[in-house]
């Protein structure tokens, strides 16, 4: 069986069935770990300067070359998380 871990929002008791919805911060603190790190190590992500790009496939790019680095070829950065 699938489990949901959020937080308290009450959209998501619409539409996650409550067998499945579990509320609270204990487990949601990895995802929110590793979307820190994906704004901190891949700073056009988090600003809006000259440096951002408006191109989708660009940021799609970026992002496919950062989790292929450091998921599959260093693998460091799976264990942090």
């Amino acid at each position: 069986m699938k489990y949901y871990h959020t937080d308290n929002w009450k959209s998501y008791s619409r539409y996650i069935p409550s067998g499945q919805h579990i509320i609270g911060k204990k487990n949601t603190w990895r995802i929110e770990r590793k979307n820190l790190s994906f704004r901190i190590h891949i700073k056009r992500l988090n600003r809006k300067t000259i440096c951002f790009s408006k191109n989708e496939k660009i940021h799609d790019n970026v992002i496919g070359m950062y989790i292929s680095r450091y998921y599959f070829e260093t693998g460091s950065y799976s264990e942090a998380a």
